[in-house]
């Protein structure tokens, strides 16, 4: 526990950093306000919800986690699960899977998860990403050209159906002010690089739409009846067994999801500042941390943020303090500006979530793998589908399940068993009537047929004496020691010896805990 909590996060921190820490966490706070209100409506929630896991989760993560830059909160990557969470459960459920989520996270810290996590092939990672992408983008379609009586459904095919119905009811004024937020996103990074982006790109809008053509396009306040100006009460989610056997599986898929994301963001940040790196097991505890406290006050589910947490390394911070006085000033906003926000056009926020879709994509990466036509392509094209048609749970066991199988593919070949030449000293220590066999490669559940198919081709030499050089056997499993216990009762009935060259030291506490050791003999054995 003490390891854990071993903060070298301030180093050498002083009064020159504090300050920096302050101007880059203001700057964070300006890009997190609408995101965090963004991605709570594509969640299916209210606005305020993504800002209370602004300023909860980003502060608690500062201050718990393991990097230096992370800027914690809701991100694009949450979007589809959350939305299948709350259409299917409602919103109470979905604080109980966020709540679960963070359990898991915490648990994933000390059992050291993180190291596992990056055994996630990227095949399934690019997939999903792609996938969560084009969810978010399409999702937006309905606010982007202000169509009414829209329902958000389960499915994507549905929603796509849904929006084609409805496309009469097009609001001239809505796809006005998208386009303009649109033109923004492009336009003013050309003509003033140091201007908030994504804040402007909502203000701007907004304002047009008060001042030219006020009350014809949907806003937060008609639709969600405005952002309280104060922060909820705390209270504790209505946990029963029930819930628990239903909520599991996607609190699971959360924190996997969570995990990933945090750890990702981490090692990004870790490569674009030099000094001390992040550490996994505390950074999956912060955000643990984050993920159960954060519900208990009404917030969604939070990770690491890639594109916040690189702005914050871009504005000057130089330590976990930019993190908290971000949420700081996100609740400065709530406490203050929270009554303007209900001006805010449901179509200003379109353009800036198809705008975070299009930078998450990872299209490039999608169609390199694609391209290769490789058992990677199949899992990709899988895995994105599947996140799309059907749900991300399904996609990413789905998709791990196919990498794991194209693995065991590709391993079950490399398992090679060659006759080989004996040398002077073996001649003179067994005499000529012996074979000699070189065994390179992994021996386990996926290769163990392989080597069972070669065994009557070891007897086919009529020598009494089989010496099996194991010195490039890269692992043996205990489907492996069945393969070789199985080849010495073969060799038994036959009057074989058996005899072992080259064992690895580290194999050979394996053979002796398993009795291949000894049912080989201790004088079978030799370098």
């Amino acid at each position: 526990m003490t390891a854990l909590f071993k903060d070298q996060r301030f180093v050498d921190y002083n009064a020159s950093g504090f300050r920096k820490d302050v101007l880059s966490g203001i700057t964070v706070g300006i890009v997190a306000i609408p995101l965090g209100m963004a991605f709570a409506i594509a969640s299916g929630v209210k606005p305020e919800y993504g800002l209370y896991t602004t300023i909860i989760a980003g502060f608690l993560v500062a201050l718990l986690g393991g990097s230096r830059f992370q800027i914690a909160g809701p991100t694009g990557a949450f979007i589809p699960i959350l939305l299948a969470i709350v259409l299917q459960y409602g919103y109470e459920d979905l604080l109980i899977a966020g709540f679960l989520a963070g359990i898991f996270l915490v648990i994933m810290s000390f059992a050291g998860v993180s190291n596992l996590i990056h055994f996630v092939p990227r095949s399934v990672t690019i997939g999903f990403t792609s996938g969560i992408a084009i969810i978010i983008f399409t999702g937006q379609f309905g606010n982007f050209l202000g169509l009414s009586e829209l329902e958000s459904k389960e499915f994507f095919h549905e929603n796509m159906i849904d929006v084609a119905k409805h496309l009469h009811t097009v609001n001239l004024f809505s796809v006005l002010t998208a386009l303009i937020g649109l033109a923004l996103i492009f336009i003013l990074p050309k003509v003033a690089p140091r201007l908030p982006l994504l804040l402007f790109a909502l203000i701007i809008p907004t304002l047009l739409s008060v001042l030219l053509y006020p009350g014809k396009v949907e806003t937060i306040g008609t639709a969600f009846g405005g952002i309280p100006q104060s922060l909820p009460s705390f209270q504790f989610p209505q946990i029963t067994l029930s819930k628990l056997v239903s909520l599991w599986q996607p609190a699971l898929i959360i924190a996997a999801l969570g995990a990933i994301e945090s750890l990702l963001s981490a090692v990004v940040a870790d490569g674009m500042k030099e000094g001390p790196k992040h550490d996994s097991k505390r950074e999956l505890f912060g955000q643990g941390i984050a993920n159960i406290v954060s519900p208990l006050f009404g917030g969604i589910p939070a990770t690491g943020a890639i594109a916040r947490t690189a702005t914050n390394i871009r504005s000057g911070a130089v330590s976990p303090v930019s993190g908290i006085v971000q949420s700081i000033f996100v609740l400065l906003f709530i406490l203050v500006f929270a009554p303007f926000a209900s001006y805010i056009p449901l179509a200003a926020m379109a353009p800036i979530l198809m705008f975070v879709a299009w930078n998450m994509s990872a299209r490039k990466a999608f169609v390199h793998i694609l391209s290769v036509r490789s058992g990677d392509s199949i899992v990709l094209l899988t895995t994105f589908l599947l996140t799309i048609f059907i749900n991300l749970t399904v996609a990413v066991q789905v998709g791990i399940l196919l990498a794991a199988l194209s693995f065991l593919r590709k391993m079950s070949g490399k398992l090679y068993i060659v006759q080989g030449k004996l040398s002077e000293v073996e001649i003179h220590r067994f005499g000529e009537n012996v074979s000699k066999f070189i065994i390179e490669g992994p021996l386990f559940f996926g290769t163990a047929k392989v080597f069972e198919d070669k065994m009557p081709d070891l007897f086919s030499k009529g020598t009494a004496k089989i010496i099996l050089d194991l010195e490039h056997l890269s692992m043996i499993d205990a489907t492996g020691e069945a393969a070789l216990s199985s080849l010495l009762d073969a060799a038994s009935e036959k009057n074989y010896r058996i005899i072992v060259k080259k064992l690895p030291k580290e194999k050979l506490a394996m053979f002796k805990k398993s009795g291949l050791y000894d049912r080989i003999g201790e004088e079978n054995f030799f370098m």
